[in-house]
């Protein structure tokens, strides 16, 4: 049985619109079905339940409480405006009015789990003992590379990424909440959308807001967080982009497919990486090393401006190593 949304405004465009936005993200557990009529809104719901009823402000409360629906959304078309029910902004960016009404839907989240049927997603970390060697550079270019024609996860486990600061971005909310809903026996579908935003094409969840937070679970912990994603949630793949504060990182690495290690020209790069290998031959786990593929990436160029920083590599150098790798070469049109 489909689970349904509907989207109820007096603004056909609107309604259409975000309707067909939501439809378009494979990810969301939800078909969507747009309202202008209050009156074909009652007869869906007596012949189809409704799980999830987005509502315009004008709408009064009393012509709502006729409709058959689990739970409501409101949209409203004041900030801040408080009311009984949840109430989302619907005059922001599609995914921004997503991202809040699936944290709206939480509150009320069951416990049946919300899995998808499918395949597990092919997992994909990016690795390097090397510091300073462009590694989350090449990963979000790859994501946003294979986002073209796959649904793309990307998860950056660093202490300190630098990530919102390079996107002038703020966020409500980031993986530090994702290992508190884990921990309490919280998490689900709806709790990951509620923090995905997107780059690109490039879903992501932003980075820790403080170093600790990534200590908070061992390595086989985070690796069970990280298994679930991949399984339950529609990505096509889910890229992995550890930093050297996780603990025991290994079982991190274990759940990937393949591991991309970038490293630099010098001595001590190649002394490091095989300090890395050695660890991993003495305590039994060269099975990862079987994944690893060591790389050089072509030299980055300083960039003009950090909120351009990504989108430079995508259509630079980087981007052209990448799509060779992932056979997409050739530099593409913007």
């Amino acid at each position: 049985m489909r689970r349904v949304m509907a989207v109820f405004d007096v603004d056909p465009f609107y309604a259409d619109k975000f309707a067909e936005f939501v439809n378009q993200k494979e990810t969301v557990p939800f078909t969507a079905v747009p309202f202008t009529s209050l009156e074909r809104l009652k007869e869906f719901a007596n012949e189809e339940p409704v799980e999830l009823l987005l509502a315009g402000d004008e709408v009064e409360a009393a012509a709502l409480q006729e409709v058959k629906a689990e739970q409501i959304v409101r949209l409203s078309e004041t900030k801040g405006e408080q009311a009984e029910i949840p109430t989302v902004y619907k005059y922001q960016a599609s995914d921004g009015v997503l991202r809040e009404v699936m944290a709206c839907y939480q509150v009320r989240e069951t416990a049946e789990p919300l899995t998808l049927i499918g395949a597990r997603s092919r997992i994909v970390g990016v690795y390097s003992p090397v510091g300073r060697c462009g590694k989350t550079g090449f990963a979000v270019t790859l994501g946003q590379v294979l986002a073209r024609d796959s649904r793309v996860l990307y998860l950056n486990l660093e202490e300190f990424s630098g990530f919102g600061r390079l996107l002038g971005s703020e966020y409500e909310g980031n993986f530090s909440d994702l290992i508190y809903y884990y921990r309490q026996g919280e998490y689900g579908r709806m709790r990951l959308g509620s923090l995905v935003y997107s780059l690109g094409g490039l879903d992501y969840v932003p980075p820790v807001s403080f170093a600790e937070d990534l200590a908070v679970m061992d390595g086989v912990e985070t690796a069970e967080l990280i298994d679930r994603m991949a399984r339950e949630n529609g990505y096509d793949v889910v890229i992995l982009d550890p930093g050297h504060f996780l603990r025991n990182v290994e079982a991190i690495l274990a759940l990937c497919d393949v591991i991309y290690s970038p490293v630099k020209e010098d001595v001590v790069s190649e002394a490091k990486m095989e300090e890395w290998r050695h660890y991993l031959e003495v305590s039994g786990r060269m099975k990862l090393w079987e994944k690893v593929q060591i790389m050089k990436l072509p030299r980055q160029m300083v960039p003009d401006s950090r909120r351009d920083y990504f989108e430079q590599l995508l259509w630079g150098d980087m981007g052209d190593f990448v799509r060779e790798l992932t056979g997409r070469s050739g530099r593409s049109a913007r």
